[in-house]
């Protein structure tokens, strides 16, 4: 079977045939969206916008935090830093210096599911960024010379999390609430994992998982999609190849209860209470989206309004939602002083309360709606956005949906799917964690 565009929707229909020259053939998802398959599984997917001169383009490999044993925690992050130092073809300095040389920039993360690099880069320099992305993805160098650097960086990087408490709070919560589940790993790993990984083990990890089979490549912004297809033809290695095996443990449960942590300095404490949500391809997704901008998404939110504006307990206090590929989580975070940080924690728990016993209002429910909407709309003017958008779709399986039947999504929820969403709140099945200054 493949998927074709139909109604607003990418639905099944039966296999189409194969070109002489190898690559199935293109669909086309929308108007400007077109989407190929080559031999070796990887997945190419564009998105034209003709109101701007720039590209946006990534590549995604499927493998992240989630995936790496204990023993190797930090692995995924470490290797994402690591194909920087060079490649068979280019210097450190030469990777920096090819794309900013064009005006673009070059950036890579690590999440709990996949590993990203991206350019963006003027449209007639996408076959630089293209080939910048390729030689990062294919042909790192991996010398253990650079290794021993490179580890100093990420123990930086940890240093500097573990010196920002609004960032570090939420490590200690995530592994607080997964109670040992790898979702509820640290992406940076350890101190300990980190300096315990050898070169041997960064070459058998990008050689397992980074395979074309593997990846995903979005690009949008001036692009075209039949001379996108060109260039990667050109760069990335042929042949037929199956995807990477994903071994995420199934979620059994997640920690309920409360815990305080203490850390040197500082001037505040900072709350956390969340617990289990649901994953990425749950129908109530949409629903959560809502509920959660209701209660601390904006300035016009429940949280923001009563904690800050009518109490003034706190500068920073808002709502937030994870979905992961096989589970997720939600909750409200804020940030206070010692002295109120009693009054802050008791009025954060009595929202959550109401919200799991009562839910929002049909007022609620449409303002919010509307506010989602605008959202989606803003973003979608970034090359940027809409390559994650089309890169997303395929590593959560997703079907395309144009705006019009991403907007009916939205729509479509109602007040007992608002109500089931917003039992998730009830503070007695959520983990509250309070990282207090020593």
């Amino acid at each position: 079977m493949r998927r074709t565009w139909e109604g607003g929707v990418l639905t099944d229909r039966p296999a189409a045939q194969v070109r002489a020259d190898g690559l199935e053939t293109t669909e086309r998802l929308d108007q400007e969206v077109r989407r190929s398959v080559l031999p070796s599984g990887a997945v190419i997917l564009s998105e034209r916008m003709d109101s701007v001169r720039s590209v946006a383009a990534g590549v995604w490999v499927r493998r992240g935090t989630a995936h790496e044993q204990p023993e190797y925690r930090g692995i995924a992050h470490l290797l994402e830093h690591m194909v920087f130092k060079g490649t068979g073809r280019r210097t450190a300095q030469e990777i920096a210096s090819d794309v900013e040389g064009t005006g673009g920039s070059l950036d890579a993360y690590t999440t709990h599911e996949h590993t990203s690099f991206q350019v963006r880069v003027p449209a007639d320099h996408l076959g630089t960024g293209l080939d910048v992305l390729t030689d990062l993805a294919f042909s790192p160098a991996l010398r253990a010379d650079d290794l021993e650097l490179e580890k100093a960086v990420v123990l930086e990087e940890i240093s500097r999390t573990e010196d920002t408490p609004d960032d570090q709070v939420f490590e200690l919560h995530s592994e607080f609430l997964y109670d040992g589940h790898p979702y509820g790993a640290p992406i940076l790993g350890t101190r300990e994992t980190v300096e315990s990984i050898g070169a041997d083990a960064l070459r058998q990890m990008h050689r397992e998982a980074y395979r074309p089979g593997n990846m995903v490549v979005a690009v949008a912004g001036q692009v075209d999609h039949d001379d996108l297809l060109r260039h990667v033809r050109d760069l990335w290695p042929v042949g037929e190849e199956h995807r990477a095996e994903e071994n995420v443990p199934c979620l059994e449960k997640t920690a309920v209860g409360s815990r305080m942590k203490r850390r040197p300095g500082g001037r505040q404490v900072h709350l956390i209470a969340g617990g289990r949500g649901m994953n990425h391809s749950n129908p109530l997704r949409h629903a959560a989206a809502l509920v959660g901008q209701a209660l601390g998404g904006g300035m016009s939110s429940r949280l923001f309004q009563k904690i800050r504006e009518q109490l003034g307990l706190a500068y920073s206090v808002f709502s937030f939602q994870a979905f992961y590929a096989r589970a997720g989580h939600l909750g409200a975070y804020l940030a206070t002083s010692p002295e109120t940080a009693g009054d802050a924690r008791d009025v954060l728990l009595d929202e959550l309360r109401s919200l799991a016993e009562r839910g929002i209002s049909s007022a609620e429910l449409e303002d919010v709606k509307e506010q989602i909407k605008g959202q989606i709309l803003l973003s979608l003017e970034s090359p940027a956005a809409r390559m994650h958008r089309l890169a997303g779709m395929v590593l959560y399986e997703e079907p395309y949906r144009d705006l019009d039947a991403l907007v009916d999504l939205i729509e479509a929820v109602d007040l007992d799917q608002a109500a089931e969403v917003s039992r998730l709140y009830d503070p007695e099945g959520l983990a509250v964690l309070e990282l207090w200054p020593a």
